[in-house]
């Protein structure tokens, strides 16, 4: 007797695919697993112990985030032979720079992948990214879903997001509050784009430009368009979770979508503002490539892209050279960033209720 043909799979889903590029995934996920992780892959929720971590007792941090438009720019380099990994290691990697600015580290991540047709290799990839991240910043894997949504996605299309949960002594939280005039304002570099700015990318580089992915412009310094664009979105998890538990910062910003103007504020106490030296910020090439050929404002320049930074540190003016120092030995490039300034000192030179002066 024949097999019935599949109503559902004429419809435009597969479950068999998708329930195979889940199984192929196993053991990948498995390999994130910590101690406070309970029961295994499968389940219909994810079971986390917080004694069986060690943060029994402490603050719950979550966040939820995906990784834009940059998800098809790695689509369009797997068609052409590549990986979509790296966007899997940005998600994990953007959620935990997210909750460590509170001063979190990250117990368990959930992601969720959807495309217009299930493709067991991209989820493996993706899946595999997450994996990668998960287990280079001791967070373990233990829930997601894969979703197959034919008109809801054109051909092709993937989305991936995630969210997050970590946790922080209530004595060691970073929240910004005791930000104050005078401290100072110490920046770590971006890996590239990070996970923003990608549909004005996509616009200036692509559709403008006519540039394809394994073209290496000038300003790339010998790199493709896909290999700078791609660049995994870097977690400052080993840089400054040590510095969170010396009490060495007063506060934390992520740079994402927004920038330095609309990220710095998020963590500033109503008293003051923040004087920034970008003459002091490493040139990105990718960032100087967009802004060059698509002839972006100064202004949106900083608010759309991070410009080189991805994460400002506070620190009292006594403790910068050790803060510096400190995170030189993970082998990162601090810079000095800027101050912390009273906030009407900034009046004069700024729009009304604007509080970061870029110089």
């Amino acid at each position: 007797m024949s097999e019935a043909p599949s109503a559902y799979r004429r419809a435009g889903v597969d479950i068999d695919k998708k329930y195979a590029a889940v199984t192929g995934a196993t053991e990948a996920i498995r390999k994130t697993f910590t101690p406070g992780v309970m029961g295994d892959v499968g389940a219909f929720g994810g079971l986390f112990d917080p004694e069986k971590a060690g943060v029994a007792g402490q603050l719950l941090v979550a966040s939820t985030d995906g990784v834009g438009t940059k998800v098809m720019v790695a689509a369009q380099a797997c068609a052409a032979g590549g990986s979509m990994a790296s966007v899997g290691e940005d998600l994990v990697n953007h959620s935990i720079n997210d909750i460590l600015v509170q001063g979190a580290r990250p117990l368990f991540f959930l992601d969720y992948i959807a495309m217009s047709k299930m493709e067991p290799d991209r989820v493996h990839q993706i899946i595999a990214g997450l994996a990668k991240a998960c287990i280079e910043n001791g967070c373990a894997l233990i829930g997601g879903e894969t979703a197959e949504m034919p008109g809801v996605y054109r051909d092709g299309e993937v989305d991936v997001a995630g969210t997050i949960i970590g946790a922080v002594a209530r004595e060691r939280l970073v929240d910004g509050t005791k930000i104050q005039a005078g401290d100072k304002l110490i920046g770590l570099p971006s890996s590239g784009l990070h996970t923003n700015g990608f549909s004005l990318a996509r616009q200036v580089l692509f559709a403008d430009a006519g540039f394809a992915l394994d073209d290496k412009p000038e300003e790339l310094n010998g790199k493709t368009v896909g290999e700078a664009l791609l660049a995994v979105h870097k977690s400052y998890l080993k840089q400054c979770a040590p510095l969170v538990e010396r009490d060495l910062l007063t506060g934390m910003a992520h740079i994402t979508g927004g920038g330095l103007p609309d990220n710095v504020p998020r963590v500033l106490p109503a008293a003051v503002g923040v004087s920034i030296d970008t003459a002091a910020i490493p040139k990105m090439p990718i960032c100087e490539l967009i802004v060059e050929r698509g002839k972006v404002a100064r202004d949106e320049a900083y608010r759309v892209l991070n410009m080189g930074v991805g994460m400002v540190l506070f620190v009292r003016a006594e403790h910068a050279d050790e803060v510096m120092g400190a995170c030189q030995e993970t082998g990162e490039q601090p810079f000095a960033l800027g101050e912390v300034v009273p906030v009407e000192s900034l009046s004069e030179s700024l729009p009304e209720g604007k509080r970061v002066l870029l110089r």
